[in-house]
């Protein structure tokens, strides 16, 4: 697997699958290695797939400072890989948490980005609120599925602030299309990849500061795409709408029936989706 160096010396490294134009691809979790991604439903059969593993996650080093967990202080990496790979500008993709990370370096190097893709972001970076409400009313979609009961169940006690554990595995099913043996191995080892410390940190006080971020990506030049799953409840559509208001040149699409990870959902339908937006315009 290739490597590289931070600025801080850390090794990291990343996965190349596909073949086309790179597309650098940010996973989420947060900081779970980026084996979860694949092949992203089959887009590697129309970009090069670059995933980055995070610090501290999959075959990239752990690093002195744990403070550099901090999703801010990553923005470092990414502008790395890009100087690495030799490419005056990228198209960037990101998943979940990773969006954080990805706007954060937009907003820093809006000129290093071509396109960028939200897939079921995380709102954290730039403040915008998910009620309980917002998804209960998500979850609902999915009342005539067998496990829907004690699975809501577990989703009142959670966004009441009385979560445990149990609560917590209890709600796994909502996160995905089918709820199969496939779904429960995925889940399994994603639990595996993620690096808990890490996480841990990657929010900390001081990682965002919405207010700016927002401000810079109002000027932000590029085209961006904001994915979005019909029943996410980790990104529940009502909310992520507002997402599409920050930027001056943004797509939003609603994938129906797909929950936090769109790829494994409808692979043909996110693919085309994906390549097609990423194959419009001129490219610098």
């Amino acid at each position: 697997m290739p490597t590289f160096a931070a600025p801080d010396g850390t090794r990291l490294a990343y996965q190349e699958t596909g073949e086309g134009p790179p597309l650098v691809c940010l996973p989420g979790g947060p900081m779970q290695s980026s084996a979860y991604l694949g092949d992203l439903g089959g887009l590697g059969a129309h970009r090069r797939l670059i995933a980055l593993d995070l610090r501290g996650t999959g075959d990239s080093e752990i690093p002195a400072d744990s403070a550099t967990y901090r999703c801010d202080r990553q923005v470092d990496d990414v502008e790395a890989l890009r100087e690495h790979l030799g490419l005056d500008r990228i198209d960037l993709l990101a998943h979940s948490a990773g969006a954080n990370l990805a706007v954060l370096y937009a907003a820093r190097h809006p000129e290093r980005v071509s396109r960028l893709v939200l897939v079921t972001p995380s709102v954290y970076a730039v403040g915008i609120e998910v009620t309980a409400e917002d998804r209960l009313s998500t979850a609902r979609l999915r009342r005539q599925e067998p496990w829907f009961g004690p699975a809501y169940v577990a989703l009142e006690e959670i966004t009441a602030g009385r979560a445990t554990a149990d609560s917590w595995q209890a709600v796994a099913p909502f996160y995905h299309r089918r709820w199969d043996e496939a779904a429960r191995a995925f889940d399994a080892a994603g639990a595996q990849q993620r690096n808990p410390e890490a996480a841990s940190r990657y929010a900390a006080e001081g990682a965002f500061a919405p207010d700016a971020t927002r401000f810079a990506l109002a000027r932000f030049p590029s085209p961006v795409l904001v994915l979005v799953g019909e029943a996410d409840l980790a990104g529940p559509p009502c909310a992520l709408r507002e997402y599409t208001k920050l930027f001056p040149n943004t797509e939003f699409v609603l994938q129906p029936g797909a929950g936090h990870f769109p790829w494994r959902d409808d692979a043909e339908q996110f693919t085309s989706t994906t390549a097609a937006f990423l194959s419009t315009g001129d490219r610098a």
